[in-house]
């Protein structure tokens, strides 16, 4: 049984033959952004999940200008097809995916095992910096229909909707309070939403390779804690970026109509003042 939404994946020998093709854009997005300068695939950009998509001041994203005037610098059309890759299993690959549909770019995928598959296909690497000719990029309104706040997501909670976190084990119950090497991800308290089941996004994906499992894998991990796709689903993990990676299986993989992703998150969930945490 092939996935859903087929059209939002494509495997690394797709992407080996469009790398000359001025209809693709080919982005890189990783948790660690010196990897981009050691080594990427021919012709791709860099877009930094912290320096390029979020706002310098608030806890937010770019604006839609913003956003706008990123793509029309890295020559992307409001046509062009964006393949995003990365490292972390394409944890920021599929960060910077929502990104881009929030802000109406529709024409989006997934390269199937990111980095990793491609450097174990031993496919080439180069450390050159592309330019490309500036577009005119015309960004659309934010789609709040793939984002969740933080008001709707007490809401649903409260009324024990489904809630998906997607966090280690010892996050989820409390154990682990402050992920080593993430500073920037600290909450006060530990735990998590009340009515939240916990499916690590790890599960999603072969550990081999980092390419998603089957659709039947994908179904059995999900319906087997009672996720099913008749009703609404949020997603979410310290920042939003794990959280991202299990939206877009939901959502383009397994083909579940109204999934969002709360980029709030633990770091918000975590500090906010009488916010119910369960243990």
């Amino acid at each position: 049984m092939s996935y859903a939404h087929p059209e939002y994946l494509v495997d690394t020998e797709w992407v080996a033959n469009h790398l000359t093709d001025a209809t693709v854009r080919i982005i890189e997005s990783d948790e660690d952004p010196l990897l981009y300068p050691m080594g990427h695939i021919p012709g791709a950009v860099q877009v930094d999940w912290f320096s390029t998509l979020q706002h310098p001041v608030r806890r937010d994203f770019v604006t839609k200008e913003q956003f706008a005037e990123m793509c029309s610098k890295l020559g992307i059309a409001n046509d062009t097809t964006v393949v995003f890759y990365g490292d972390k299993s394409n944890w920021f690959a599929c960060y910077a995916l929502w990104l881009f549909e929030y802000y109406g770019h529709k024409n989006v995928k997934i390269m199937n095992g990111g980095r990793a598959k491609w450097e174990q296909e031993k496919r080439p690497l180069v450390r050159e910096t592309p330019s490309y000719a500036r577009t005119v990029y015309s960004a659309k309104d934010a789609d709040k229909s793939i984002r969740a706040f933080r008001d709707e997501v007490l809401a649903h909670s409260n009324a024990k909707k489904a809630l998906v976190d997607v966090r280690s084990p010892k996050e989820y119950s409390g154990e682990m309070l402050h992920m080593p090497n993430y500073p920037q991800e600290g909450a006060t308290r530990g735990g998590h939403i009340p009515a939240a089941v916990s499916i690590p996004w790890s599960q999603a994906v072969n550990e081999a390779d980092a390419t998603f499992k089957t659709t039947e894998e994908l179904a059995a991990l999900y319906e087997g804690k009672n996720i099913k796709a008749d009703g609404e689903v949020i997603a979410y993990c310290r920042i939003g970026e794990r959280s991202s990676l299990t939206w877009f299986v939901l959502k383009y993989l397994l083909g579940y109509p109204n999934v969002k992703n709360y980029d709030g998150s633990w770091t918000e969930w975590g500090n906010l003042v009488d916010a119910p945490i369960e243990k």
